[in-house]
């Protein structure tokens, strides 16, 4: 089932894709993402986990903008991810590195609304 403008959301891809932004410090840059991609994400068997990035943002005068980034086929699986034994072994260690970024991470959810693919060649 396709979605009209203005007619809720397309149940034929009711993706979840989870987002946190953290504002870097200048100069800690490569700390963080080391943390990063030295540490054990335990997703690749939670149930329904599709695909993560870590992205690098846009630089500003006191900090680089970084994102992670998760999608899911539904808000339930994202939601049972957050509950799990997983994801606490995943965070465990996140409060060492708060000296690294200004503030807390920003957490975004956004539910996907439209998709649009390239031809198959």
């Amino acid at each position: 089932m396709k979605s009209e403008p203005g007619h809720g959301l397309a149940t034929e891809f009711e993706h979840v894709h989870s987002m946190n932004r953290f504002r870097v410090r200048r100069g800690a840059e490569r700390d963080f993402e080391q943390v990063w991609l030295s540490r054990e994400t335990h997703l690749e068997n939670v149930p329904g986990f599709i695909v993560f990035h870590l992205l690098k943002g846009p630089e500003r005068d006191e900090y680089v903008l970084y994102a992670s980034h998760s999608l899911w086929p539904s808000e339930k699986h994202f939601a049972d991810w957050t509950r799990s034994e997983a994801f606490r072994k995943a965070h465990e260690s996140a409060g060492a590195n708060k000296p690294l970024y200004f503030g807390h991470p920003e957490f975004e959810g956004f539910t996907v609304l439209q998709e649009v693919k390239a031809d198959a060649a």
